[in-house]
């Protein structure tokens, strides 16, 4: 277990002129001529697998391609149609928005319609975020896309109910009551952008109170290393649950938010900057590595034994595209260069895959280990030699997300360095070639290394809300939606921001918490997991 230490900080030691800060965007990127051509190839991506679900899902959560039939996974509340709203808006596809608007409107976010409870996470993330965002995009034409986003999160509320101030999980919406567990840092401190913005257009405060006070008490916890806490969370006690440190699912955008809330507010309080920074510097010190074939750059976790496993993930790739912009914000071009190291070592996952696209979880061999929770098989390791990682057993699907797309994404905004234009022609084109059904829409694919693998039977939402919004705006005008301009939430909603500070946080880290770090034990809810439905297989 690596612990605070007194040497000189890696952040601190980086930073450069004030000229540096703020500005994520190269004012140097050049849209090449063909991009046109690209940005419409995706819209039509998107305007089959809408139609598609228009035609065998509407109005429920999501459709499944391959049987031609839809699931309510997210409470029957139109997951795909609402989270597609900012999309369709960015897109330029007025009528179907405000076909979709008027569905929206019609939507009861008080009952749920699926015999489930309603996840406070992603709920916030999808539908009260993507109301929002929606919202703004349309210079807020649509005032009930606020009134229904209220609607919504005060029902969420109840997972404050019983003087809690870390959230449950879970709520029952249809009593108002929480489901008693324990949580992660991601579900209990991703609310911030979201609910802010909500007490922004209500005139409510509690709503920014509540997800702020959240986080403020997570940051406030004992860390494993410093400013970096253990994943999993009890909200009735707000102690920390084993100590496992990850980048991956069920902590990544409690991370992703500190520096993304920072810039969103222009809060004069460094805490949130401060501790994001913390973070960093102790990822650098301590989960930093690089693969001895092909020198990848990866963040390794650390299990609650405090072992390093020496592993990375789909979900965790979005690292490189947070690391950049918080380099920038922060005046750190060592940050920036990590992240574009990063970047290209997820990259990588899709490169050395026979579709060309990327699996779910991934292994590496490093100098100090190669630990991964398991054991790589021979072909494993014949892999390895090849390309520097392997694919995890079990993981060797495609859940159509979009993480490595989005860092692309911001590493072109920032660079302007054709390359990365390049790789989003290849992931479209892949995804054309190899997540198209034989009938109807595009689903996920159960390997990305075999060229007929099969179909996974869901289409989830984050299919319209992120990974086909990346892509199109990769091809895009770099003034349109512009990362100087706009903060994306973690699903790809983004919200227009106040003119940037000059930089962001104190310039210092944040010292180890008062008391030590002493985790309870206890069952973590299941992180991201990728339910596999009836597979059909090819022709």
């Amino acid at each position: 277990m690596v612990f605070w230490s007194l040497r000189t900080s890696v952040v601190a030691l980086a930073c450069v002129s004030g000229t540096f800060a703020a500005n994520i965007q190269s004012p140097l990127v050049i849209l090449p001529l063909d991009a046109p051509v690209h940005r419409q190839n995706v819209k039509n991506i998107f305007l089959t697998s809408w139609d598609a679900y228009k035609q065998y899902a509407y109005p429920h959560d999501d459709l499944t391609p391959i049987s031609e039939s839809w699931t309510d996974g997210r409470n029957g509340w139109s997951a795909s149609l609402v989270d597609a709203l900012t999309t369709l808006a960015i897109m330029g596809e007025t009528e179907i928005f405000e076909e979709a608007v008027n569905h929206t409107a019609t939507v009861d976010f008080t009952i749920d319609h699926s015999n489930s409870t309603a996840s406070v996470f992603e709920s916030t993330i999808r539908y009260v975020g993507g109301m929002l965002s929606a919202y703004e995009l349309t210079n807020k034409k649509y005032p009930v896309l606020v009134k229904q986003a209220q609607t919504l999160a005060d029902k969420l509320s109840a997972a404050w109910s019983l003087g809690n101030v870390v959230p449950y999980g879970e709520v029952d919406v249809n009593t108002s009551t929480p489901a008693i567990a324990t949580s992660n840092i991601a579900e209990a401190g991703t609310l911030t952008l979201e609910w802010s913005r909500l007490a922004e257009y209500t005139g409510n405060d509690t709503y920014r109170a509540l997800a702020e006070n959240s986080v403020r008490t997570i940051i406030a916890e004992p860390d494993p290393i410093p400013g970096f806490p253990a994943q999993g969370i009890d909200p009735a006690t707000n102690q920390p649950v084993g100590a496992y440190v990850t980048w991956g699912g069920g902590s990544d955008s409690y991370l992703e938010y500190l520096i993304k809330y920072a810039r969103l507010t222009n809060t004069n309080d460094n805490i949130f900057a401060d501790t994001w920074a913390t973070a960093v510097d102790s990822s650098i010190r301590t989960l930093l590595r690089k693969s001895t074939v092909g020198n990848w750059t990866y963040l390794a976790d650390l299990d609650d034994s405090g072992t390093i496993r020496h592993i990375g993930s789909h979900l965790a790739c979005f690292m490189a595209g947070n690391w950049i912009m918080g380099g920038q914000l922060l005046n750190n071009q060592t940050i920036v260069n990590h992240g574009l190291d990063l970047n290209e070592g997820c990259w990588n996952t899709y490169a050395s895959t026979a579709t060309g696209i990327g699996p779910e979880a991934f292994g590496y061999f490093s100098t100090d280990g190669n630990y991964t929770g398991s054991t790589p098989s021979e072909g494993d390791i014949s892999f390895y030699d090849q390309h520097g990682f392997f694919i995890l057993d079990g993981s060797e699907y495609y859940y159509m997300r979009p993480e490595v797309l989005e860092s692309n994404f911001y590493a072109w905004r920032h660079t302007g360095n054709v390359k990365y234009y390049e790789r989003a022609i290849s992931a479209y084109k892949s995804f054309q070639t190899y997540l198209k059904t034989p009938t109807v829409a595009f689903a996920p694919i159960n390997n990305v290394n075999q060229l007929d693998s099969g179909f996974i039977d869901d289409m989830e939402s984050f299919w319209f809300a992120e990974v086909l919004k990346y892509l199109y705006l990769t091809f895009d005008d770099p003034n349109h939606i512009s990362l100087d301009k706009f903060v994306f939430n973690t699903e790809a909603h983004p919200y227009i921001a106040p003119p940037a500070k000059a930089s962001y946080g104190s310039g210092k880290l944040r010292g180890p918490a008062s008391t030590p770090f002493k985790p309870l034990s206890g069952n973590l809810p299941l992180v991201s997991a990728a339910a596999k439905l009836p597979v059909k297989e090819p022709n």
